[in-house]
């Protein structure tokens, strides 16, 4: 085969461009750092670097922005649960203070102060926020669990579910003497008729007080589900339950009544101020083994630190300020706040506040409140009695009267101090109790804390891994190129040195 001068320049030049090729890939690896700079010169790295991408973008939101805002929110949640365990924990030792027969009238009111703090700050627990959305309200993160300020603008109507266990046994002091009744310009007129006494009465209470009365047109309905031969609930074509209502006699009057706690045989009073339901032995005997049993009423007065209805049941509001107002509709749901954090897994980073800060310790709370106050009120009377009676100038009339009242005061003070105990003792066992759900919601969100921060190492590893296979996928050797550079620029001048060799003979060099 005839070799030529072009095919050798030819062969020259395709050498040499091949050589500069490799050298310039080299190069632009040494100055970029990167395998490839466009996708063709290597589809699969290409592809590969994509896909890494990808799953690190994902891995980064949920380890830098996702894990640490759950953490945050949990951290927020877990520090109240905290602090109203620690409140509890001071309550109970007041209960047990209080169930004591030693106590001077002072020590009563220190105790009655401090529990006017304790709860209110355990109600403020429970509006915490984190980043302005509020911890444990659900999804209506806007929206406080507690009323801010004092409110008497909204109308709602509340149903409240309860049952037979919520039928309490109690004790009532009735007849307390009225120091109006005592007249110093007619002291034999003082009716001493009716003498304190204890009565027992059954009483469910309600997770709200000063309800609207039958005066400001409050309603009051008691309903029970209906149900089959075979003693199942029944349902509607929805799956709700189906109710019937009470048609026993439900009088509705408040706590100053003489007879608010002695019901007739068969019936129901409502009392308003103390939203309590007083009902008779023989209903009691009806009600106390039902599980289901629906109760709604009215309320549009509410005090600061009061729980919003809409957070804990099912009612209707209505805004009383706005002529011709449409009432809003609330129903009692699970709702859940879930972040993704990671893939496919989401967790529950909120805790509701209907699982943890109950009504209950508040009513708790005010029962013992109310003891306290009625005995101070009656030691009060029994002060002002003895300082009238050191008044020289008192009749025998005067002087008798006093004495009598005196001892019918003593009388009341006995049975109330011995109501006021057994409302701290009931007390020691309901706080007690509340504390348990306090426990049980603050060990449900650390054990999901605790997932979460698993996740999070979790993730950090992965996220080195994937930053690992990223550099191993896309970054260029430095080393390597660098000695493999060197090499191709060795090999260049060779082929430019052969080809300036190669062309610069030719036949007349011969002739």
């Amino acid at each position: 085969m005839r070799i030529t001068n072009k095919m050798m320049t030819n062969n020259v030049l395709t050498n040499i461009n091949g050589n500069k090729n490799a050298l310039s890939k080299l190069e632009q690896q040494y100055s970029t750092g990167l395998k490839i700079s466009k996708p063709s010169e290597d589809p699969i790295i290409a592809v590969r670097a994509l896909k890494l991408r990808t799953n690190l973008n994902e891995l980064n939101q949920y380890y830098e922005k996702n894990i640490p805002d759950a953490l945050s929110w949990m951290d927020v949640s877990e520090s109240a649960l905290g602090t109203i365990n620690e409140i509890l924990t001071q309550v109970h030792t007041l209960c047990v203070q209080g169930a004591s027969d030693t106590l001077t009238t002072d020590d009563r009111n220190a105790i009655l102060a401090n529990l006017k703090q304790y709860k209110e700050q355990i109600y403020q627990e429970g509006s915490s926020n984190y980043a302005g959305r509020y911890v444990f309200t659900g999804y209506k993160t806007d929206t406080s669990l507690v009323f801010d300020e004092a409110t008497t603008n909204l109308d709602y109507n509340i149903t409240e579910n309860l049952s037979g266990s919520n039928i309490s046994i109690m004790s009532k002091t009735i007849n307390s003497f009225d120091m109006e009744n005592y007249d110093p310009a007619n002291p034999t007129a003082t009716d001493f008729d009716d003498q304190p006494i204890t009565v027992t009465a059954y009483r469910m209470q309600l997770s709200y007080a000063d309800l609207k009365s039958e005066d400001e047109d409050g309603t009051i309905s008691i309903r029970f589900p209906v149900r089959n031969d075979s003693g199942e609930i029944e349902r509607d074509d929805d799956g709700n339950i189906v109710y019937d209502d009470y048609t026993g006699d439900i009088t509705m009057t408040t706590s100053v009544d003489a007879e608010a706690y002695q019901p007739d045989p068969g019936s129901v009073k409502f009392l308003a101020d103390t939203g309590e339901l007083i009902i008779g032995e023989d209903v009691y005997a009806e009600w106390r083994d039902l599980s289901d049993i629906s109760v709604s009423y009215d309320k549009s007065s509410f005090s600061k630190n009061d729980l919003r209805p809409e957070h804990y049941f099912d009612c209707t509001v209505t805004d009383m300020t706005t002529e011709d107002a449409e009432p809003v509709v609330y129903t009692k749901e699970d709702q859940q706040i879930q972040y993704e954090i990671n893939f496919n897994q989401s967790i529950t980073v909120n805790t509701q506040g209907s699982d943890a800060i109950k009504h209950e310790i508040g009513r708790a709370i005010d029962d013992m409140m109310n003891a306290i106050s009625a005995v101070v009120d009656v030691e009060t009377k029994i002060s002002d009695t003895e300082k009238m009676l050191e008044d020289g100038n008192l009749t025998n009339d005067q002087k008798t009267a006093l004495n009598q009242i005196l001892e019918v005061l003593k009388i009341e003070q006995k049975l109330k101090t011995e109501e006021m105990q057994t409302k701290f003792e009931n007390g020691i066992t309901r706080i007690a109790a509340q504390q348990d759900v306090v426990s049980v919601a603050a060990a449900d969100l650390g054990s999901r804390y605790n997932r979460v921060e698993l996740t999070e190492s979790r993730l950090s590893t992965e996220q080195t891994q994937f930053e690992e296979l990223l550099s191993q996928n896309e970054d260029a050797d430095l080393v390597n190129t660098i000695i493999n550079m060197q090499s191709q620029e060795t090999i260049y001048n060779a082929s430019l040195n052969a080809a300036s060799k190669v062309v610069k003979n030719s036949l007349l060099d011969f002739i």
